[in-house]
């Protein structure tokens, strides 16, 4: 798994108007192709009516799955400056549709690039761009009597925290990045002299408007 990426946080949407002709552009996060596919139809059923409903999609942790359409468009001209939008901004497992309604004026080649590469970066940008971090669970049961100490480390420290569960014990889910989660483990373990138990759990991705882990 990738320790992080860039990829869009919900559905957005956004047009532009090019010389009379409309393009609205459509973004959301997919994790499959299948996802995308379902997406790119359902922006086709609700603009069954518009002239082009061209797309593009990057999936995969290598960007193994690329997929362009120009849906009626000259070739070259719609689909690829679409999908050269989401690689150049970086971006993983996403998709993204730019609609056309023709206002009746020839925008030429050239003008096409243009019109849907601004299409699909207005509707990337409506989806909220974010960074998606591979965290570790890691668990810490600890006594009362350290509680306060532990805490205030943790906060100190800013690890990002789940919930904490009350039983006989304390129970701290804390989630540290992947990359630091061994040494934030031996960290832990030295903290607390041994006494905590520390239990290394599952992995997640977890959203950040920031890179910075």
């Amino acid at each position: 798994m990738l320790l992080h990426y860039r990829t869009v946080k919900r559905f957005g949407s956004a047009e532009i108007v090019i010389k009379k002709s409309r393009f609205i552009g459509y973004a959301r996060p997919v994790n499959s192709e299948e996802e995308a596919v379902a997406f790119i139809e359902s922006i086709k059923k609700e603009h069954w009516s518009a002239t082009h409903n061209c797309s593009a999609y990057m999936i995969g942790e290598r960007d193994e799955i690329q997929k362009a359409s120009d849906d009626g468009e000259p070739s070259g001209t719609a689909g690829k400056p679409i999908l050269e939008v989401i690689r150049n901004q970086g971006l993983k497992n996403v998709a993204v549709v730019v609609t056309r309604y023709f206002g009746g004026i020839m925008l030429g080649a050239g003008g096409l690039i243009r019109a849907y590469t601004d299409g699909a970066v207005a509707g990337l940008a409506a989806a909220e761009q974010v960074y998606r971090v591979l965290h570790r669970e890691v668990r810490v049961g600890i006594d009362y009597t350290w509680l306060g100490k532990v805490e205030n480390e943790l906060r100190t420290r800013g690890t990002l925290m789940g919930e904490t569960e009350f039983t006989d014990k304390v129970t701290l889910l804390c989630l540290p990045a992947e990359s630091e989660a061994d040494a934030f483990i031996a960290w832990m373990t030295d903290l607390t002299q041994g006494q905590g138990a520390v239990a290394k759990g599952e992995s997640r991705y977890i959203e950040h408007a920031e890179l910075s882990v």
